[in-house]
């Protein structure tokens, strides 16, 4: 008897439990059919001979949700998804959906066809501005605000996955901000909503019916839906899409700074212990930050009075400023707060002369590899580093030029700080607590007074081939108890 009450309880609770869902969760058939109008079906042609390395993966798990197939090795079609922005005849999708393409075909929602032409793109952002002419009524998306999306939150996702044009799925925000690498201002929407192959550049709407996403790419190890998708956030784009209808192309503000972000111990060593803020890690020559008096090393607390602790979130309310207007800083600097005004230039492109990325600098090196001439160095026990002066074997054993400034890591003491912060061997120290370093007394120094001062972190300004940015190391605890005993 207990067993059949326990079955009868399980059953009535399941009952109620149904009854329940169906209140809390209406049907989205209204919402969807309202939306559809406004999403359109996208397929591009790339007459080319394609490479068997060409791929639309953003790394091994993250992808592009374009859907790519190989007719033969003169015809590539790519299939996406769009959306409406004006009655004109305006579409908003990725850029990687219609990169490259020798024709592009926009299909609406009733089935009808038609030739596009891009007006712009922007690889930055990912997203391009496409436009068909037609006199036939079209249906644009509603804008909302992605800001005020919470993580919980339901939302549609509109495209045209696998080529199965009008497929509507649904989900909830699954989190807010997320940074997957893919470019210069990632602030990603995720998502649980299906989202797979052709879905790219396709909507995503609140449960208002109002625009609040593109989706863009998915987390997968096998290319189909795995419950981890992602879309640009709208309010990241108006500005895209306005520049893109008024000049083709997007120009950016910019002062002639590298950020990167803080950590509590950076912000210890700088004596910013209950603060938040960026710090410059380098200084572009002859910028207007550069002519204003910025340094490396400085900490940016306030943008136009609106406190900053975020360096990609900074990096975009500077492009998004007008060019030509003056922006006011907040910097911390040897403890104190200091002011400055910087005029936004136009960003510069940059040049197939310049470097696209930090060369590779040889960090696993062997005894057989090193020349015997190289110096044994100084051991900092504090820091857990083996440091040596530049000289002509250091510099050809770990390929930089002779004429460098600082100290070259040789080791790195196993479990220490420096170890847990990622420094490598091979690579320069530049400063230390903003000081430039000309030899060992310098790094002496400076650990005498870390240690005078509750043994805080110190600041080392790094140089890994092309890149210089900060990191704070805490000192080993042993030697600071050995000199405290």
């Amino acid at each position: 008897m207990r067993l059949l009450s326990y079955i009868f309880i399980g059953i009535l609770s399941l009952g109620l439990s149904t009854a329940k869902a169906q209140t809390v969760f209406p049907s989205f058939a209204d919402l969807a059919e309202k939306l559809m109008p406004s999403v359109v079906n996208i397929s591009t042609t790339r007459h080319e001979s394609i490479s068997e390395n060409e791929t639309n993966e953003i790394d091994n798990n993250l992808q592009t949700s374009d859907n790519i197939f190989n007719y033969s090795d003169e015809n590539k079609i790519s299939l996406g998804s769009g959306f409406i922005i004006d009655e004109k005849g305006y579409i908003i999708t990725n850029n990687h959906v219609i990169d490259k393409a020798d024709s592009i075909t926009v299909t609406l929602s009733d089935n009808t066809s038609y030739d596009a032409k891009i007006i712009g793109t922007d690889n930055k952002t990912d997203i391009a501005l496409i436009k068909i002419d037609t006199k036939q009524k079209l249906t644009p998306v509603v804008f909302g605000n992605s800001d005020k999306i919470r993580v919980g939150d339901w939302i549609l996702a509109i495209g045209n996955p696998f080529g199965l044009g009008g497929s509507v799925t649904a989900g909830i925000v699954s989190a807010k901000s997320r940074d997957i690498e893919s470019g210069p201002y990632d602030n990603f929407i995720q998502t649980d909503a299906s989202i797979n192959q052709g879905s790219s550049g396709g909507p995503m709407f609140n449960m208002n019916g109002e625009l609040i996403g593109v989706n863009t790419a998915l987390f997968s190890t096998n290319g189909a839906s795995m419950g981890v998708g992602f879309a640009i956030p709208i309010n990241l784009i108006n500005f895209v899409i306005e520049q893109l209808k008024t000049n083709g192309e997007v120009k950016r503000g910019w002062i002639g700074i590298k950020m990167q972000a803080t950590t509590p111990e950076m912000l210890h060593s700088l004596g910013l212990k209950n603060q938040n803020g960026i710090i410059i890690s380098e200084v572009i020559a002859e910028s207007t930050a550069a002519k204003s008096g910025l340094l490396a090393g400085d900490i940016i607390l306030k943008f136009n009075n609106m406190d900053i602790d975020n360096s990609k979130n900074f990096s975009r309310i500077v492009a998004e400023t007008k060019i030509g207007s003056n922006i006011s800083l907040q910097i911390w600097r040897n403890q104190k707060t200091l002011n400055f005004n910087v005029k936004v230039t136009e960003m510069p492109e940059q040049t197939k002369e310049q470097p696209q990325s930090a060369p590779q600098i040889k960090t696993d090196i062997s005894a057989e590899d090193k020349a015997p001439e190289v110096e044994l160095g100084f051991l900092f026990e504090e820091i857990g580093l083996r440091l040596a002066e530049i000289s002509p074997s250091t510099a050809e054993t770990y390929h930089f030029s002779p004429s460098e400034k600082g100290l070259v890591i040789l080791n790195i003491e196993e479990d220490s700080d420096a170890m847990k912060k990622g420094l490598k061997q091979g690579t320069l120290v530049l400063s230390v607590d903003k000081k430039p370093i000309v030899d060992f007394n310098d790094v002496n120094n400076a650990i005498a007074e870390a240690k005078l001062d509750n043994a805080r972190p110190l600041l080392l300004q790094i140089k890994d081939g092309q890149q210089i940015f900060y990191v704070a190391v805490k000192l080993n605890k042993e030697s600071t108890n050995n000199d405290a005993n």
